[in-house]
């Protein structure tokens, strides 16, 4: 990006701003997510169409190029357990593959390390191993419910003197997905899912992602139901709640069971759009300024993942395989407002084609320092097209970011008053333009349209 840097002052306010309100569960008390996650997700690549030869072509990327920089997690998404993935708008015609306790498992013809040598599908256990072996952390996403199918041959459940007909409730369909029913707030619902969580935990599984709950509907029971059966697993698991926009209303309650949960839809690479769906980036500067209060260690609200670089062979969103719809200036001016929001940070990129361009962006330490240290945070600032967030790193080091929402180049010239802060000279560093300038107290900044400028300041 072009700037010109002169600008500011941060005022130490900042630190002294509103209470996080969101009640820590589990989480706070064992470790998991203390910073936000970062990983690689193979959903805006892959759609439901991921094999183990291409997870494992990607994983090798992560590990050689992205793991040194904080992204730690790999995740498998939708659609793993089906035999045949492209025939998804034709539910009638989905085959699945189960064990005899109706959970889902791993095809084998997608995933040939399911089979041990006696050709009995042993899930992702060896995948979970492979992962780890890298120095990284696993993960797959399911849809909350049991599978219709089991309902229909009403299997067992595992460790329980219950079968799938106690666990249904036939009247919740996830409004967008036809492969299950929703769980009863029961016994044998419980039991359900302590069977599930047995399984993946006994997988390596350390990231859940767990969709149809957050949101379109709110299922606070089987969320309840899930944390549990992680608590009864024995295994510390990052629960990771989908879709969204999450009720503003639900921050304590959700974050006292799960590490994350998403505040909107599902991003994909448009800048702004008069559609409801996908969402995109410009439409999430509100709900990101209205969920920062609640990032804290152990809670993290969700802005859904970068679709970065080459998105292909199959992204399920938008016209086909290719490379981001964002110019370099929206993919910054995106990475800086979910490192200032201080979301989790999961890649959708291709890694296998992964670009010098793309790689530079995700791997500026300034940027992922700010999303993975940062105190506090928050929107301080909206006139016009222009928004500014602050951050506070402690050791007294200090954010300022200045976004362009416009069309047009924006030029900002304000007083550091105009932004709540106390004037005094700073050493600034330009994140983007990966340069130290010199001493500022002022703001006089030319913006590229969507575009941003992020500076970390030190007095």
């Amino acid at each position: 990006m072009r700037y010109q840097i002169t600008a500011f002052i941060l005022f130490a306010a900042i630190a002294g701003s509103r209470a996080l309100p969101a009640q820590q569960g589990k989480s706070s008390e064992i470790g998991i997510a203390q910073t936000p996650p970062m990983g690689w997700n193979s959903w805006d690549s892959y759609g439901l169409t991921i094999n183990e030869a291409q997870f494992r072509s990607n994983v090798q990327v992560q590990t050689a190029k992205l793991k040194a920089f904080g992204w730690n997690y790999s995740v498998i998404d939708e659609g793993w357990f089906l035999r045949n993935p492209q025939d998804r708008p034709h539910p009638e015609l989905l085959q699945f593959e189960l064990d005899a306790f109706g959970r889902y498992i791993p095809v084998p013809a997608r995933f040939p390390s399911a089979l041990d040598p006696q050709g009995r599908n042993e899930g992702f256990a060896a995948m979970g191993r492979w992962v780890h072996a890298q120095g990284l952390k696993f993960g797959i996403h399911i849809v909350r419910g049991i599978p219709r199918e089991s309902v229909r041959q009403n299997l067992p459940v595992e460790g329980s003197v219950f079968h799938a007909i106690d666990v249904a409730d036939q009247t919740d369909a996830c409004p967008w997905d036809p492969t299950n029913w929703g769980i009863k707030d029961n016994a044998a619902g419980q039991a359900w899912y302590d069977s599930l969580l047995h399984q993946y935990a006994a997988w390596g599984v350390d990231f859940l992602k767990v969709d149809c709950i957050a949101d379109h509907p709110y299922r606070i029971s089987e969320i309840r139901q899930i944390q549990l059966a992680i608590e009864h697993s024995g295994r510390p698991i990052l629960l990771s709640l989908s879709p969204g926009p999450t009720d503003l209303s639900h921050a304590a309650e959700i974050g006292s069971l799960a590490q994350m949960w998403r505040i909107s839809n599902d991003i994909w690479d448009v800048w702004k759009s008069d559609r409801p769906f996908p969402r995109t980036v410009d439409s999430q500067f509100a709900l990101a300024a209205a969920w920062a209060p609640y990032a804290q260690p152990g809670n993290w609200p969700d802005a859904d993942m970068l679709p970065f670089g080459e998105l292909r062979p199959k992204p399920d969103v938008g016209p086909g395989p290719r490379k981001t719809r964002l110019t370099i200036d929206e993919q910054q001016t995106m990475l800086t407002l979910w490192a200032m929001a201080r979301s989790p940070l999961m890649l959708g990129a291709n890694l296998t084609m992964l670009d010098a361009e793309t790689l530079q962006l995700v791997t500026n330490r300034d940027v992922l320092q700010i999303d993975q240290k940062a105190l506090t945070s928050r929107e301080i600032l909206q006139e016009g097209n222009m928004v500014a967030w602050t951050a506070d790193l402690g050791n007294r080091e200090h954010v300022l970011a200045i976004f362009n929402r416009g069309d047009v180049p924006l030029h900002v010239t304000k007083d550091l008053a105009s932004f709540g802060l106390v004037v005094r000279t700073w050493k600034a560093r330009d994140v983007w333009q990966r340069k130290t300038v010199t001493p500022i107290h002022s703001v006089d900044q030319m913006i590229a349209p969507h575009g941003c400028v992020l500076l970390m300041l030190q007095p």
